[in-house]
């Protein structure tokens, strides 16, 4: 096991379901990335924004973008992260992607709908958690509206490290998206990671990132609001080590499991 996880967060300005104009903006981002990096995260629906539009966006698992992910990960080394639209077994899913250099894929489907913007209209939720692994630590991985339901993150018997949230997540409730990201590492004694978008959608959906690392004490180690950014922050293990046999508020939860 590892003692550090370096975990670099992109947040960036999404162009309108442009999927070219996207992936060639990443590119030059992830270019720009120096130094160690286990994971890099991209938003929700990096390479077209929150669109309600499956049926005209989807793609396959064998589509362009997920090959994308799979160069851009052997290219740079690294396990390249983020939700995408994708078609399934007759099914739209807005489905996370865990894309690791030697090309093998994980995939979480996000499992909490946005009946306010008419999400569960257009795909399907997922039904079950997925949790990732990578040099030792253990990464939940969930998708924007998951952060509201606390729940569906409950870390029971410390069964994760880190929880990441990739979103496009509004700034009319930007309080509520860093407050949430902080309750849920206070909560799972976890790391969480929190990313999302800058910029302005096609519905008028104003965003300021305010993507976020928290510590498992809730402490705040970044957080980078309104522009564009590229950060890699490292947690450290033994860290978590020490504050979850310090204080284990985890032993004491109550007994009880999600179906």
């Amino acid at each position: 096991m590892s003692s550090q996880l370096h975990i670099t967060l992109i947040q960036p300005h999404i162009v309108w379901e442009d999927k070219t104009a996207n992936l060639a903006h990443y590119e030059t981002l992830l270019h720009s990335i120096t130094g160690p990096r286990h994971v890099v995260v991209l938003p929700e629906m990096f390479s077209t924004g929150f669109s309600m539009a499956p049926e005209r966006l989807a793609e396959p698992m064998t589509g362009n973008t997920v090959q994308w992910m799979k160069d851009m990960a052997l290219k740079h080394r690294c396990i390249l992260a983020g939700s995408l639209i994708i078609e399934d077994d007759n099914n739209h899913y807005n489905r996370f992607l865990w894309v690791q250099p030697d090309g093998a894929i994980i995939h979480y489907d996000k499992r909490h709908l946005f009946a306010y913007a008419g999400e569960d209209e257009h795909y399907a939720a997922g039904s079950h958690r997925v949790i990732a692994q990578v040099n030792g630590w253990r990464i939940n991985l969930m998708v924007c509206y998951d952060l509201r339901f606390p729940v569906w993150a409950r870390n029971k018997d410390a069964e994760y490290d880190v929880a990441i949230y990739v979103a496009n997540w509004p700034r009319v409730r930007s309080l509520a998206w860093r407050t949430l990201l902080q309750a849920r590492a206070i909560e799972n004694q976890c790391y969480v990671v929190g990313v999302n978008r800058v910029g302005t959608d096609a519905k008028g959906n104003d965003y300021s990132g305010d993507s976020s690392v928290f510590g498992p004490l809730g402490d705040l180690i970044w957080q980078h609001t309104e522009t564009e950014a590229v950060r890699t922050v490292t947690l450290e293990k033994d860290n978590l080590s020490q504050i979850r046999e310090k204080l284990p508020f985890l032993k004491d939860a109550d007994k009880f499991m999600l179906l």
